[in-house]
């Protein structure tokens, strides 16, 4: 559900970077309190993944979680890319500045990608969407329907953990040889720590300390000289320890710690990779049921394998924007699809549409909804849209897949990669263009070190190199792009009531409606099909369309699998209109953009009395709250009731003051 900032007024619009350039005092950077630098060496390796401008948007629920490296190497390739991100060329230079609408000249607009109709008759009026991340809250809705919140952040009590001492008795040094010894990273056999104020009482909490923290270590008392040492030794051979967790964790506790996890932001992903190196494990341990936006505040249920909720809240502590909470100890982890949706607080502000306006756009989107399209961060945000990357794929293009991947195009670009586009377009050599990329794990840097290893004759397999997930998006991307489409014309041709031949869904098996069963069925039970070899298509000239649009791009309707499996395309049903549930909205009115528009979860722990509102103020505001069910894009909701064009290329173009 990741959205891009963006304004949406009609004549005087203002676009917010995602970085959060527009409110700077939010614009706060992920700060390490006296107690984590006693508890992490990596306080400075907070972004555990970058997008490239042309890799596609956040994976929906089919994606998985990819396995990531914590490595003291990837730290420094991030705070390289930090500076980067800061306006800093390869030389440490300052970039020539370009003004952002300049630079999405050559973006999409909805247009672009068949996102043409709306439902409503209502007259549109602007707002602004994500003036400030903290206008856009999104609370996940679990499998059993309930709606996640942090509201409580209480320890389970459990006999089996050790005192709140052991979290902190031992040094930052003393952290950095036991991680060193357990994963066998020097060649010392021990580690041997000094007893200072030698108590037993001391010595117990320093031997509690090492097995908590150091799964796998066993430690003994050891005189030298008259002075006391706990010394840490391995207590099994590597092989043993494949999971070290194992041999700590108390046999009557779940295997996982469940957790909501709150976050101003940051991505999913980033998140983990945050609590990951703090914690010393690795990222794939974790699991959830959706990945969330980053301009955002979102709250969503995280599992652990084998890390105590003690250990998760003693993060409290030590991280700015996040707060851990609601722990409890499971035996199953979470899977990727299994939410039943998310619930959203938006904040349009600055809002001109009458009360009047405001109603009918609002009863419009709880009675009757909106177009389930696809957003347009699914498509990327340059001059190569992502499903070209996607058609050249399925088309077994693959000289033109590498193509779109790495050449020169018009669009906003950090400076590295336009210096390594412009190498590779001049020498065709992939080692001499890599050479120009400080951050190496972006889909330019993966494609290159694969045509390094393989060679230019072998592109399959260095496409291969790029994480699966990221490679399927290219044709998800595709697909979603024919989808589009394909509901604009079905909508233009046949309106908002069910026509024989649409599809509906039996279960999970997609029938058609017919003459005689039209009256039982309403548009909010219409699918359409995304191109594959396993789905069927309406029985009306929709049907046809589909065939034109894929033969005009030299694919086989009639044969969607591929020659390399991971390719080949199954299809799915998607509903063509989606009505929100729990809508509900209000007209605010305030003088000071600044101010928050309503409570947080953390506000309202924190015991913070909800915003009082005046009758009459210099702005107004719409505040809304509804649901949306699994893989649907919020800011199609927000564009039905505005009726704007949500790209950032038509956003940018009526406001070129986006950097002042």
């Amino acid at each position: 559900m990741e959205m891009t900032s963006v304004s949406l007024k009609r004549g005087c619009l203002a676009v917010e970077d995602s970085d959060g350039v527009a409110p700077r005092e939010e614009a706060k950077k992920q700060k390490v309190s006296e107690c984590c630098l006693a508890n992490s060496q990596d306080e400075g390796a907070n972004d555990g993944l970058h997008r490239s401008a042309n890799e596609p948007g956040p994976p929906e629920a089919e994606s998985a979680l990819k396995d990531e490296k914590s490595s003291s190497a990837q730290v420094q390739e991030e705070e390289e890319e930090e500076e980067e991100e800061d306006g800093l060329s390869e030389a440490g230079e300052e970039e020539e500045p370009e003004s952002f609408a300049d630079m999405m000249k050559h973006g999409l607009t909805e247009l672009d990608v068949g996102i043409t109709k709306f439902v409503s008759s209502h007259e549109g009026f602007s707002g602004i969407l994500k003036e400030r991340y903290s206008d856009f809250v999104v609370h996940e809705i679990g499998k059993d329907g309930r709606i996640s919140h942090l509201d409580d952040l209480s320890v389970p009590v459990d006999e089996e953990d050790p005192p709140e001492d052991v979290l902190t008795v031992l040094t930052a040094e003393d952290k950095q040889q036991l991680e060193e010894l357990q994963l066998f990273k020097n060649k010392e056999t021990s580690v041997a720590i000094e007893v200072i104020e030698d108590t037993k009482e001391k010595r117990t909490i320093i031997h509690q300390a090492i097995k908590s923290l150091f799964p796998g270590l066993e430690t003994k008392t050891e005189d030298r000289e008259g002075r006391k040492y706990i010394v840490a030794y391995h207590a099994a051979s590597k092989k043993a320890l494949a999971n070290p967790r194992k041999h700590s964790w108390p046999k009557s506790r779940g295997s996982y710690c469940h957790f909501v996890l709150y976050k101003e932001n940051k991505d999913t992903m980033d998140a983990i990779n945050v609590l990951s190196k703090y914690l010393r494990v690795k990222p794939n341990i974790f699991s959830y049921m959706g990945t969330k936006d980053k301009r955002a505040i979102t709250v969503q249920e995280i599992a652990v394998l084998k890390i105590s909720a003690q250990r998760l809240a003693h993060l409290n502590k030590c991280l700015m924007n996040f707060k851990l909470g609601n722990f409890s100890y499971q035996k199953t982890p979470l899977k990727l699809g299994e939410l039943q949706g998310n619930h959203f607080t938006v904040v349009l502000r600055n809002i001109t549409g009458t009360d009047e306006q405001v109603q009918q756009a609002m009863q419009s989107l709880k009675e009757t909804g909106f177009i389930n399209y696809y957003g347009m961060q699914r498509f990327g945000t340059t001059a190569v849209p992502t499903y070209q990357v996607g058609r050249a794929i399925l088309q077994n293009s693959w000289t033109e897949v590498m193509d779109l991947i790495l050449k020169p195009r018009s669009g906003a670009e950090k400076g590295y990669l336009v210096k390594c586009r412009e190498e590779w377009a001049k020498t065709k050599d992939p080692a001499s263009a890599l050479k120009k990329l400080p951050v190496k794990r972006c889909v330019e840097g993966q494609l290159l070190r694969g045509l390094s290893k393989y060679g230019m004759k072998n592109i399959v397999s260095a496409f291969g190199i790029i994480p699966r997930n990221n490679r399927l998006m290219y044709i998800h991307s595709y697909q979603s792009y024919v989808w589009n489409n394909m509901v604009s014309k079905r909508i233009e041709d046949y309106g908002l009531k069910p026509v024989p031949g649409d599809l509906v869904l039996k279960g999970a098996t997609a029938t058609y409606i017919e003459d005689d069963d039209v009256d039982n069925y309403s548009i909010h039970d219409v699918v359409m099909p995304l191109p594959g070899f396993d789905v069927i298509y309406p029985k009306h000239k929709i049907s046809e369309a589909y065939r034109e649009m894929l033969t005009a791009d030299s694919l086989d309707i009639d044969n969607m699998r591929h020659t390399i499996r991971d390719y080949s395309l199954s299809g799915a049903y998607r509903k063509i209109i989606i009505r929100p549930q729990n809508v509900s909205w209000e007209v605010v009115a305030y003088d000071d953009p600044k101010i928050p528009l309503f409570n947080t979860d953390v506000d309202n722990l924190e015991g913070k009395p909800p915003p009082v509102f005046a009758s009459e103020g210099k702005f107004r505001a719409l505040k809304m709250d509804f649901s949306l069910p699994p893989s649907t894009y919020a800011t199609m909701a927000i564009r039905e009731v505005l009726k704007m064009d949500t790209s950032i290329k038509n956003q940018t173009q009526l406001n070129t003051n986006w950097l002042r």
